[in-house]
């Protein structure tokens, strides 16, 4: 013990403490100094990095690589899935109820084949994608085998990766375990087609295992709670053992297990457009390994745009609940809904969230599909008023957006409407809603990769539309910081303003 030069107050103190508190000194003042300089430099990153929204017209540049009809930009060709949202009629385009192919197999089909038969669908369905066929009874089992055995993780993966760094966010979590199991595999350079189908057969396999012990270390570290690993069962579905991983008591109901397996085949795969596909797409014709194109659509999908979107509608949903008095008042429900448009209520970004989709008007198959199977879960699970709620805005939700915004085209329920009251339902936590997601659409993406690498043999890059003045060169000693005046600021804001509703 030695004596204190006054930062604790008192005489003497442990050194230990003292150079802790020392140290939460340096970095308060280095989180101020940032702060203040971050700050100061926004309106600057603002000014040099505006561009004038007309300009987009202009130059005949279609934002979000789609147009103002919502139409997208057409980039590469697939044999994958097929979304239809429209015919032709008398020569003219006419929406129509969506529907939504696995290769070439509606997918009403293949769900009511699942349900006739009362079987799970993931494995099935998995094979379908990456191979182009449906299997026979043996192939099904020989392929359900493989992804048995790939259930495993690395020896002391989970205590060396995934406990030592828990993150709340599930879905960083998981981008960092793929990562971190590129340095397990001798052959992550490798891109032959061979190599590549068994990478991405062992992540599809152990996407739940990474994702679920991800969540246990976050809550048992950060919150305090208890900490269990359950080992993946071979005997099981992917749907089953994700119940099982995540439940303390390894329990669930068989009707638990098929609405999360018909979950997961719903999310498997949406074209090629989709955000994380085509990120899946770019980053493979670049020449990348596996596990970095991956990573890179998990980064893709964790959005609130994109595979967030379901967490959205539960916490919209529930600011529902706390400010409207009776939620079976379909006059009352409606007022609220026009106050979320209106940005009165809840985020107060204007949207009726879980409704509307870039491609789909009329309908969204996957929601259609799905209906039946949460309201059989909300009445096992007696959430029959919720289910209600949820019937009564997905039937009232486009009425209102029609009357209150100017769209180019219908709107509808998504599949993100259901799904996350399915998740709640079965006691899944909102940090899991995503990375279920990913457990579903790694499969797509691993098939979206298979195709590029075996057709296209050319890096994808777009072009972009310089605006750019040139400048004369001016030494440092005569430069001069720009200010931003109000004047300036004014217009800038009137070139970033949003016309959409």
């Amino acid at each position: 013990m030695g004596k204190c030069i006054g930062i604790c107050g008192r005489r003497f103190c442990n050194p230990r403490a003292f150079f802790e508190r020392k140290g939460d000194i340096v970095q308060d003042n280095f989180e101020k100094m940032m702060s203040d300089f971050t700050h100061k430099y926004k309106d600057v990153c603002i000014q040099n990095n505006s561009i004038d929204s007309s300009l987009f017209a202009e130059y005949g540049v279609k934002r979000g690589l789609r147009d103002k009809n919502g139409k997208g930009v057409l980039s590469g060709i697939t044999n994958i899935s097929l979304i239809k949202a429209s015919d032709i009629v008398d020569g003219k385009v006419k929406p129509c109820d969506g529907q939504l192919f696995y290769r070439g197999y509606n997918i009403y089909d293949l769900t009511n084949g699942m349900r006739k038969d009362h079987r799970f669908g993931f494995e099935e369905i998995t094979y379908l994608l990456l191979f182009g066929n449906l299997p026979t009874k043996s192939e099904l089992k020989e392929f359900s085998g493989i992804l048995a055995k790939n259930r495993r993780l690395p020896t002391n993966f989970v205590r060396d990766v995934i406990m030592k760094a828990p993150s709340q966010d599930i879905m960083n979590s998981l981008t960092k375990s793929v990562l971190t199991l590129s340095s397990y595999d001798d052959k992550v350079s490798d891109i032959s087609l061979e190599n590549v189908l068994s990478q991405c057969l062992m992540l599809i396999s152990v996407f739940p295992m990474l994702s679920v012990y991800g969540y246990h270390a976050y809550n048992h570290y950060e919150r305090d709670e208890s900490f269990y690993i359950h080992r993946p069962d071979d005997n099981l579905s992917a749907a089953e053992n994700i119940l099982r991983m995540l439940r303390p008591d390894k329990k669930y109901t068989d009707l638990e297990a098929k609405v999360l397996d018909m979950a997961l085949v719903l999310h498997m795969e949406h074209g090629g457009g989709n955000n994380s596909t085509f990120t899946t797409r770019v980053v493979t014709s670049a020449g990348s390994d596996t596990y970095s194109v991956i990573a890179a659509a998990l980064s893709s999908l964790k959005g609130p745009k994109h595979g967030g979107a379901n967490i959205k509608v539960v916490e919209m949903m529930r600011d529902i609940k706390e400010h409207v008095k009776d939620t079976t008042d379909e006059d009352e429900v409606r007022a609220y809904l026009k106050k979320i448009l209106h940005k009165e209520a809840f985020d107060h970004r204007g949207l009726i969230y879980g409704m509307g989709h870039a491609v789909y008007s009329i309908s969204d198959p996957r929601a259609v599909a799905f209906r039946g199977f949460v309201e059989r879960l909300a009445t096992e699970k007696h959430e029959n008023k919720d289910y209600a709620l949820y019937s009564m805005i997905e039937r009232i939700a486009p009425e209102v957006i029609g009357e209150e915004c100017a769209i180019y085209k219908g709107v509808s329920a998504n599949v993100d409407f259901y799904s996350g009251f399915v998740y709640t339902m079965l006691g899944i936590p909102t940090e899991l809603f995503t990375p279920i997601f990913a457990m579903a659409r790694i499969v797509g993406w691993s098939a979206h990769r298979m195709e590029e690498l075996i057709n296209v043999d050319k890096i994808i890059r777009p072009a972009y539309q310089s605006i750019m003045v040139p400048k004369a060169y001016e030494s440092l000693a005569d430069r001069s910081t720009p200010k931003l005046g109000s004047k300036e600021k004014e217009t800038l804001k009137i070139s970033m303003k949003d016309e959409s509703c």
